[in-house]
């Protein structure tokens, strides 16, 4: 094989052959319905184990890539051209059994002795600097904070000046809106979280709601869409459950292609995916600067921290500051520093880690 896995960088091996292999699906080298090379043959050429080689092929079943077929192997499903051709009969996919209750969507509570003390740590190491405004955007240490922990677990490579902090998804929906414009036509999908639509029913904004199926928004939907910004959740969409297959966020990366248009990704508690790997996100997929990431810490901290953050594209920076940069932070200083600490620390990590760990063994 041309791949070559190098043992000595800090991205474990099995990551290195998922890239590789996802990569040449999706440029069609494996196409279709072909098969895999068997894991004892990838483990012989690339000097490597079964288990690194089953665990690759692992992820790539759990994002969509492939599918195990019993005494058979694994093969490609993902389509690059799928979508805008075949309409999906949506009334043959019933959501009724789908729809997920607010009790399925609780977590294990990040640990309150470790939030106590990472509080105490802050107004010992900060003092009287806890007191102070917090600049625009958000404080500089929660901001690289963030920067850092989205390029180690999401694959998201953004500046600093990308990163805007706000109180909540709700406050940050109604920057979106400021940001683009109150003349631009809004894509959500239906079901989908009720307050997504009151912010842009609020704002008094034109948007379409375009049909969820069983692994994403209907293509024919999209495709006849008159908007010029979808707004998606493409893991787990609440009320729903849906999370989108791999040859739909492609899809969605596709019709964002042209005419200007922009995708807001709402990645709501993709963290807790029970997969060994976080799932990809749009803003990694898509090379045209043009996926605002969105995402808060209220079910991996809790529900009370009021903290959220977007990664803007790098084009749009000059104008938010030109038509934004004048609003203030509405998140206290204080509450930066106690989560800037808590990535750097790795306490973050550890409990959603933890947490995924737990799920994994509940589904066994």
């Amino acid at each position: 094989m041309k791949y070559k896995i190098n043992k000595n960088e800090r991205t474990p091996a099995y990551l290195q052959l998922y890239k590789y292999i996802r990569e040449d699906i999706v440029r069609k080298v494996y196409t279709y319905n072909s098969k895999l090379p068997s894991k004892r043959i990838v483990s012989e050429e690339l000097g490597i184990s079964t288990v690194t080689v089953e665990h690759a092929y692992e992820l790539l079943c759990d994002e969509g890539y492939v599918e195990a077929r019993e005494r058979s192997g694994y093969f490609v499903v993902f389509r690059a051209d799928d979508g805008f051709a075949v309409p999906v009969e949506n009334d043959k996919y019933n959501f009724h059994k789908q729809i997920i209750s607010h009790n399925e969507h609780s977590y294990p509570q990040f640990p309150f002795s470790v939030l106590a003390k990472t509080m105490r740590k802050v107004i010992s190491d900060y003092g009287d600097d806890v007191m102070e405004k917090s600049p625009n955007s958000g404080c500089m240490e929660l901001r690289v904070a963030i920067k850092t922990y989205l390029e180690r677990n999401r694959g998201i490579y953004a500046d600093v000046e990308q990163i805007i902090i706000g109180s909540g998804a709700e406050y940050l929906y109604g920057l979106i809106v400021e940001l683009f414009g109150r003349e631009q036509v809004f894509a959500i999908e239906s079901p989908a979280y009720k307050k997504i639509e009151q912010v842009y029913k609020a704002s008094d904004v034109s948007y379409e709601m375009l049909p969820l199926t069983h692994n994403g928004i209907d293509s024919e939907a999209l495709l006849n869409t008159n908007a010029s910004i979808l707004h998606t959740t493409p893991y787990r969409s609440f009320p729903t459950g849906v999370t989108a297959s791999a040859s739909k966020r492609h899809e969605y990366i596709r019709w964002s292609n042209s005419d200007n248009r922009y995708i807001v990704e709402d990645d709501f508690e993709s963290e807790f995916s029970i997969s060994t790997k976080p799932e990809e996100t749009l803003f990694a997929l898509s090379e045209h600067d043009n996926v605002v990431y969105l995402n808060t810490f209220s079910k991996t901290i809790s529900p009370a921290l009021r903290i959220g953050y977007m990664v803007i594209p790098k084009c749009l920076v000059k104008t938010f500051q030109e038509k934004l940069g004048f609003y203030s932070c509405t998140v206290p200083t204080f509450e930066q520093y106690v989560l800037a600490e808590l990535i750097n620390s790795g306490d973050f990590e550890r409990h959603i880690n933890r947490v995924r760990r737990k799920m994994r063994k509940e589904c066994r």
